[in-house]
């Protein structure tokens, strides 16, 4: 199905833009070129992220802390991803990048996200083909609901001088939450139709049992260690024990102060905007500390992973940013937004907002920056803004997550991912205009 996409949004712009004369073939040209730079450059950078945060992954996997999350979320994991063996590193990324999407963490998400793609890989018989594994991830991945406020979609409305940046929060958790029922609903009913079953099995190796390490590889990863003795093990527990005691201290006094000066709510927000990331930080080094991880050599480790997998997406994330560009810049995404116009008009959807409602899938820079041109335009707080404001922190770069989840698992056929991830995004939209005319009027 990401063929059948791809190669409509490329011939579709190479149409429009003939159509347009030579001056519109121009603007597509030079999109071309500088979506593929740009495309490059988005990958530079993404891998110092996910170089640090798939560190940070294998210090909490060498110290434990999978296994112990694993126990925790048992009884919901199994039920969702029976296939996949509680203690596999492809089912603590997915808690990972569960968390950090829910936490509105969404950088943080990305590299747990390739991690976990690249390691149901390794369970999948199917050459070629996501397993349901893969295709429900990225359905749950695609729509994520998110608890906290999109911190991001928040700092550029401050930065527009909204008159309450936070405003958007509860619209945004019930848009979410309808994105993520949905797409979960569709990735269970459209499995079951004929057309989205799996080839044959293959035969190879990539079984649940292969990963698992020999016999004889002794099951804690500190290895190497001596033991212990009872006066270092005691001072290394009154450490971890006097730093997060500082932490608390600190995050207690942050929220204190925010207390007297905004209210409660404000209180919480500032806590959760300013303390989550770095308390996740904190609590995954200190564990580390107290399993007697060697921390820098396990950043080491898992950073090489990233390594590899930012190399296995770059031709992926180039193609799809590409056509995308050539679509915008041929002017089809002005076509469809006219045909779309006197139909969503009907339902309550100004014709301003619909830029966001298309390239939002495609795009998420491409968004913001159609959502700074739609503040500028109408000012954050009107009900334009507003509904913009939800979409872009209700709703995910769907094209983008496939292309590049999928490259990540070196898979091409991604069954009814796609079509999920979809029915999350419509179900997104049609709750995000909902909950803007019940809350903003």
């Amino acid at each position: 199905m990401l063929n059948a996409i791809w190669l409509i949004l490329a011939t579709g712009a190479l149409c429009v833009a003939a159509l347009g004369g030579n001056d519109a073939l121009k603007l597509v040209s030079d999109a071309i070129f500088e979506s593929a730079k740009y495309s490059v450059q988005l990958v530079i950078g993404l891998v110092g992220v996910m170089v640090f945060f798939l560190g940070l992954m294998r210090i909490a996997f060498d110290a434990g802390l999978r296994d112990v999350i694993a126990r925790w979320l048992t009884p919901i994991t199994r039920r969702l991803f029976p296939e996949v063996p509680a203690d596999h590193p492809a089912m603590g990324a997915m808690i990972m990048n569960m968390a950090s999407n829910v936490l509105g963490m969404g950088n943080a998400a990305t590299p747990f996200g390739l991690k976990a793609m690249s390691e149901l890989a390794k369970l999948n018989n199917h050459s070629g083909s996501a397993s349901n594994a893969m295709v429900l991830f990225l359905a749950i991945n695609a729509s994520a609901i998110t608890l906290l406020p999109p911190l991001g979609t928040v700092g550029v409305r401050a930065a527009a001088n909204s008159v309450d940046p936070w405003a958007i929060w509860m619209p945004t958790l019930f848009a979410t939450a309808c994105s993520t029922a949905a797409a979960v609903t569709a990735y269970i009913l459209l499995g079951r139709l004929s057309v989205f079953r799996h080839r044959p099995e293959t035969p190879g190796d990539s079984s649940a049992e292969s990963w698992k390490l020999p016999e004889e590889a002794p099951a804690d990863l500190s290895l190497g260690l001596e033991p212990e003795g009872p006066l270092r093990t005691r001072f290394r527990s009154l450490v971890v024990f006097a730093i997060a005691l500082g932490v608390l201290l600190s995050i207690g006094n942050s929220f204190r102060g925010a207390y007297q000066s905004e209210g409660f709510v404000m209180a919480v927000r500032t806590v959760l905007q300013f303390w989550a990331l770095p308390a996740l930080l904190i609590a995954v080094l200190l564990y580390g500390f107290s399993k007697r991880v060697r921390v820098y050599d396990s950043m080491v480790k898992g950073g090489r992973d990233a390594l590899d997998v930012a190399l296995m997406i770059v031709p992926y994330l180039v193609v799809i940013l590409v056509a995308v560009a050539m679509f915008r810049a041929s002017g089809a995404l002005d076509v469809v937004i006219g045909t779309l116009d006197p139909w969503t008009s009907r339902i309550g959807v100004p014709a301003e907002v619909l830029p966001m409602a298309l390239i939002r899938p495609l795009s998420g820079s491409g968004a913001l920056g159609v959502m700074s041109e739609i503040f500028a335009a109408h000012g954050p707080d009107s009900f334009i803004g507003m509904l913009t404001s939800t979409l872009m922190g209700s709703t995910e770069t769907t094209f983008y997550i496939l292309a590049v989840y999928l490259g990540a698992a070196g898979v091409v056929d991604g069954r009814h991912a796609l079509f999920a991830c979809l029915v999350g995004d419509v179900s997104g939209f049609f709750a995000a205009v909902a909950a803007c005319h019940f809350f903003f009027g």
